[in-house]
């Protein structure tokens, strides 16, 4: 790894508070709207895929056909459902570590951005009350292509004028941790190995970790 870190990129879902049970319930829903009962299991490939394309899945999984319009509807609704989920979210609700992390960063220099599918991303900030931690944010408002495509990660080191090869990604999601390779940072998995296997590292989350175990990961 390349130790000039000048710049960490979060996602935010699984990596800095857990709103993926509230996706879960949302999507969960919906789709007994029309028929379908979603597992759990099919809600981890939805991990770090936009709105709309989730959607798709979904109705491929249940065998139903909407058009364009009805699709626009659907998402519309979950998303309803999953912002009146969400109110519920507090500073509490941070993962243990992540704050501290963060502190330990911009301490030494190092700039902190978002990189989420997430359209409410700010609205979920703003609950946990750390918006103002972060030197930029990318959400899915601000996107063309969802991950594993990595513009979300190279917007931030674009406007942050930060090389990609002295950036450093956090993703819980398979798809984010291709988009950040594909973006040529180094990528480091919040979860499990079984799960992140193409990650350069995998911790299971921030307690204890610090910018000197950072500089340390090869």
């Amino acid at each position: 790894m390349n130790n000039n870190i000048e710049l960490c990129i979060f996602d935010l879902d699984g990596v800095i508070v857990d709103t993926a049970k509230y996706h879960f319930l949302a999507w969960k829903k919906l789709a007994k709207e029309f028929g379908y009962e979603l597992t759990k299991k099919q809600n981890e490939k939805l991990k770090g895929v936009s709105r709309v394309e989730s959607l798709k899945l979904i109705l491929q999984w249940a065998g139903v056909h909407k058009t364009e319009e009805e699709q626009i509807e659907l998402a519309r609704i979950k998303n309803d459902n999953y912002v009146q989920l969400i109110q519920t979210l507090k500073p509490e609700d941070i993962f243990p570590g992540v704050k501290n992390f963060i502190f330990d960063l911009k301490k030494n220099g190092i700039k902190c951005s978002i990189g989420s599918a997430s359209k409410n991303t700010k609205l979920i900030l703003r609950k946990l009350k750390i918006l103002d931690l972060f030197d930029y944010i990318v959400d899915g408002n601000m996107t063309k292509y969802s991950k594993p495509h990595p513009e979300v990660f190279l917007k931030s080191s674009e406007v942050l004028g930060i090389k990609p090869q002295n950036t450093i990604v956090f993703e819980d999601a398979a798809k984010g941790i291709e988009a950040a390779l594909a973006g040529g940072m180094f990528a480091i998995g919040v979860g499990n190995t079984e799960d992140l296997p193409t990650a350069h590292y995998v911790i299971s989350g921030f307690t204890d970790f610090s910018l000197s175990r950072l500089k340390e990961t090869k």
